[in-house]
């Protein structure tokens, strides 16, 4: 099950970047090539990156792509570094729980009054649905997190070590440089 989830996520990504980079290239072509254009596709481009960002949010946090600042709770001894992880991550779910009661009335009210978008008939709470599917995405990442931290199969947060990475490549690029001639 999850499995599924981690591939219809990935899915829909790939999906919503492939579909805003041709909409933004077409636009382009037609404003630039041909002085004309499409009324919508700068609302649709605008609604595409909303919702790539918010799914993005929960896949980040699951392949660990997200910086993060860990220096001081590195030097925690391991018991005392997970009940702050566990920490941090329950203080996330109440942001995004504070996210999702805000979504859920702000969408309620753009439901109730029935206004569509700008530029296209799509009623707007439709539009901004990902409001609460990307929160709700990123809260089962973060009771993922929380679960695996409980069980000692994970110390928290997985950040993307830029430091790390960068010395990593450094050592690469200079076994593929020729040892200079003497």
């Amino acid at each position: 099950m999850i499995a599924l989830l981690h591939r219809v996520e990935e899915s829909i990504i790939a999906l919503l970047l492939v579909s805003m980079t041709l909409l933004v290239v077409v636009e382009v072509v037609m404003r630039f090539g041909f002085g004309s254009g499409f009324l919508w596709s700068q609302e649709l481009t605008l609604h595409l990156s909303a919702w790539f960002v918010l799914f993005g949010i929960s896949y980040g946090l699951r392949v660990g792509a997200h910086i993060g600042v860990d220096a001081f709770v590195k030097l925690l001894p391991p018991t005392i570094r997970r009940l702050a992880s566990a920490l941090a991550v329950i203080l996330s779910l109440v942001y995004c729980g504070l996210f999702l009661y805000g979504s859920w009335i702000y969408l309620a009210k753009m439901k109730k009054i029935g206004i569509e978008l700008e530029d296209m008939p799509i009623p707007a709470w439709e539009a901004h649905s990902i409001l609460l599917i990307g929160f709700i995405l990123f809260s089962l990442r973060l009771l993922e997190m929380l679960w695996g931290i409980h069980r000692g199969t994970s110390e928290g947060f997985r950040h993307s070590d830029e430091a790390e990475e960068s010395m990593r490549l450094a050592e690469e690029l200079a076994k593929e440089q020729p040892e200079p001639k003497k």
